[in-house]
């Protein structure tokens, strides 16, 4: 029966997204295809597993087509889908791991957890009855014993500093708020900042409210950071460019083999249409970015600045299949209002290539060097009102290039890095300082210009990664050592009040944020950009 329901669920896949004159063709290869598996499950030597070989056929079949095409079963769906829906159930909590323990980095406002009293500094011992401290239990293992429907119970026992015996909580789970919005605030007196991490089913209002915000404060000029952001909603890509652009302006349009064109305009006004722009973006800027990157700067709305974006330009349609798998299969490509389809070149099936290219980008100089970037006339486009160049077949170019400072990331860096060990030195401190830090420096601001990472914390980190068997090498721990130093002040900062001040102290380093300053302050600069 099984057989027969997995077979007829396949064939019915394949008639519903057939046209009617194909059907004659599609009805032999649903047969061919059912016989196949018909003839495995009933004849092969050893005991098979169906379910498993459909979707090795699935997958299969989807890896012969291009990068992007895939498929997930239904827990892999689940973890795909949920930070773009926005919530999730659970208690409220975001955590780290500090030598084998759950530590609670920051308490969710209004989250259950707040509610019973958990606390950041807390340290999870115990989810219900099961010791999850000292054990090397994987953080998604850890997870789904936090995570659970609306509604149910978990009970957790905490240790507190200073208090003797382990302390017990009854947790109530609730909707957690997932948020696309890193940070939002006032560079200078006129300079607002805004940085997204995703494209998600909230990020419009996020922004919108961020940006009414920072107008309050003075928001003559805008710096939308991108760098880092992957993409998500094809249609919140749309409405975040329709901030920006005026009434009936093309945004992007999408067209495939079996898709006809669809265009998308911008509509009502949006909220910020006039002011300076600047866009940030960087090798991993990918799709929705690219779309809002792409629009703005064809229709010379702002200045992009960074380095040469993800190039991800093919449209992907989630295919649900009735076990909570799916399947996204890419059904279009996207261009730009200039007429720009921005996907890098790739070979249908498993590109090797394709999946090193961003390897190959650095190997090539480009990363540091706008030179080694070259274009063929073929590419080449027009911006939509100064004419400025641009260019398609991979990616969006930013109007400025900023180089990847190199200098400063050593393989000792990267050694300590990867092993959490600066994640931990900050962590460390702040669990035994927390009273006195959070008096001390009760303001941002006050913490910003008077906070400074200490010698014996820096040697901390040193121990720490020997006892990981890092070898320390003064080389490059010294080229390293102010941005380390940045790292743990970032951090703790974090952990003393959020993420919007982790990027107010981090962002002191980033050049891409420093440039587009300049771009706004200088006279005549932004304008020059935009009409070369």
């Amino acid at each position: 029966m099984m057989k027969n329901n997995l077979l007829g669920a396949i064939i019915l896949f394949i008639f519903t997204f057939s046209s009617a004159n194909a059907q004659q063709k599609v009805n032999e290869d649903a047969r061919k295809l059912s016989l196949a598996l018909y003839a495995i499950s009933n004849f092969y030597v050893d005991e098979t597993d169906e379910k498993k070989l459909v979707e090795d056929a699935i997958i299969g079949m989807l890896e012969k087509l291009d990068p992007h095409s895939n498929y997930s079963d239904a827990e892999e769906t689940k973890d795909l889908t949920e930070p773009l829906e926005s919530n999730f159930d659970g208690i409220g909590i975001q955590f780290n791991m500090l030598t084998d323990t759950l530590y609670v980095i920051q308490v969710i406002s209004g989250g259950p957890s707040e509610k019973v009293g958990l606390m950041a500094g807390d340290r999870i011992i115990l989810v219900d009855d099961t010791i999850i401290a000292g054990v090397k239990m994987k953080n998604t293992d850890i997870m789904k014993r936090l995570k659970g429907p609306k509604g149910t119970e978990v009970r957790v026992k905490v240790k507190r500093s200073g208090v003797k015996d382990l302390l017990e909580f009854k947790i109530i789970r609730g909707k957690i708020p997932i948020y696309s919005l890193d940070a939002s605030y006032m560079i200078d007196k006129t300079t607002g900042y805004i940085r997204l991490n995703r494209f998600a089913v909230s990020t419009t209002q996020e922004f919108k409210e961020a940006l009414a915000k920072l107008k309050k404060q003075g928001l003559k000029s805008l710096i939308l950071d991108l760098q880092g952001n992957g993409g998500g909603y094809l249609h919140v890509a749309n409405e975040l460019a329709d901030e920006f652009l005026g009434d009936g302006k093309l945004i992007v349009y999408t067209q495939g083999d079996k898709q006809p064109r669809s265009d998308a305009y911008a509509t009502q006004k949006g909220d910020f249409e006039n002011g300076k722009l600047v866009i940030l973006v960087d090798e991993s800027s990918a799709s929705a970015s690219e779309i809002v990157s792409g629009a703005v700067q064809d229709w010379d709305r702002g200045v992009i600045v960074g380095r040469r974006t993800f190039g991800k330009g093919l449209v992907q349609r989630p295919i649900p299949l009735p076990d909570g798998s799916m399947i996204r299969l890419t059904v279009a490509r996207y261009y730009t209002p200039s007429g720009r389809n921005i996907q890098k070149p790739y070979t249908k099936g498993n590109d090797k290539e394709y999946n090193s290219d961003l390897i190959d980008r650095y190997n090539r100089g480009e990363l540091m060097s706008a030179d080694s970037i070259h274009f063929p006339d073929s590419l080449k486009f027009n911006t939509l009102v100064s004419k400025r160049t641009v260019y398609g077949g991979g990616g969006i170019m930013p109007d400025v290039f900023i180089p990847f400072d190199s200098t400063r990331y050593t393989d000792y860096h990267r050694k300590v890095a990867a092993l959490g060990l600066i994640n931990r030195v900050s962590m460390n401190y702040l669990d035994k300082n927390r009273k006195e830090i959070s008096k001390k420096y009760s303001k941002i601001n006050v913490y910003k210009d008077g906070f400074e990472v200490t010698d014996d914390m820096l040697q901390e980190l040193i121990e720490l990664a020997k006892e990981d068997n890092i070898e320390f090498n003064e080389e490059q721990y010294n080229k390293s050592k102010s941005l380390i130093s940045l790292q743990i002040k970032a951090l703790i900062a974090r952990d003393l009040f959020d993420m919007n001040e982790y990027f107010l102290i981090i962002n002191d380093e980033n050049e891409s944020l420093k440039e587009a300053l300049r771009i706004i302050n200088s006279p005549g600069y932004y304008e020059k950009v935009l009409s070369d």
